[in-house]
């Protein structure tokens, strides 16, 4: 039995150490060929309000690549609109992977806006943590009469509560159950994902079926 456990443990990635031509040591796990960083000197950076100076060399990108090679590239001021807005669509494009559903994925969106909106950049993303999110809060606003915002709003303190208890309730967990098929939104949601399986046919499946009895 001991045996079968151990090899049910997830093996652990090795990260081999490289020594770049600078004279750093950096870590590569497993396949990986390249390591990303980004570098930022404060002391060429001045906020006043809502303007920001950013003087050159203020923000650096450092590629840091297996056979030991490093680039450092330093973004011209000038584009530095265009880094932003392509940095932003990356950051907001990425919370998207895993979610299938559109309505999910506007969901995981529209959150990432909020906290990047409060100032939180290293937001821990929990991979597909708005899967089948958009029909859960159409089944509670359904069931409570509540309004979408103060749906989301209630799911998110539920969340936040928890984490203040040091209480580990992922998004995932929390809207599945409201899945139970006993309860009133369990209920509304087998309902609503049997609406959309229907409109989502690409053919009338009984019609279908009686063409190939008479056949």
């Amino acid at each position: 039995m001991a045996e079968a456990a151990e090899g049910t443990k997830s093996k652990k990635t090795e990260v081999t150490p490289v020594t770049m031509e600078d004279g750093r040591v950096v870590g590569f796990a497993g396949n990986r060929r390249m390591v990303k960083e980004t570098i930022v000197d404060e002391g060429k950076i001045i906020v006043d309000g809502d303007t920001v100076t950013l003087s050159e060399g203020a923000v650096k990108v450092r590629l840091n690549f297996r056979n030991g090679k490093v680039i450092v590239h330093t973004p011209k001021p000038s584009l530095v609109p265009k880094y932003v807005g392509h940095g932003a669509e990356q950051k907001l494009g990425d919370e998207t992977a895993g979610e299938k559903d559109v309505d999910d994925m506007v969901l995981a969106v529209e959150d990432l806006d909020k906290r990047l909106a409060a100032g939180e950049w290293n937001v821990q993303r929990e991979s597909g943590g708005f899967s089948g999110a958009s029909v859960v809060i159409r089944a509670i606003m359904e069931a409570s009469g509540k309004t979408m915002e103060d749906v989301k709003a209630f799911l998110q303190k539920k969340l936040d509560d928890a984490e203040a208890r040091g209480e580990k309730l992922t998004r995932a967990a929390l809207y599945a159950s409201f899945r139970n098929p006993k309860s009133k939104t369990g209920q509304i949601i087998r309902r609503l994902e049997e609406e959309k399986a229907a409109k989502d046919s690409a053919v009338d499946a009984d019609a279908e079926l009686a063409a190939l009895q008479n056949a």
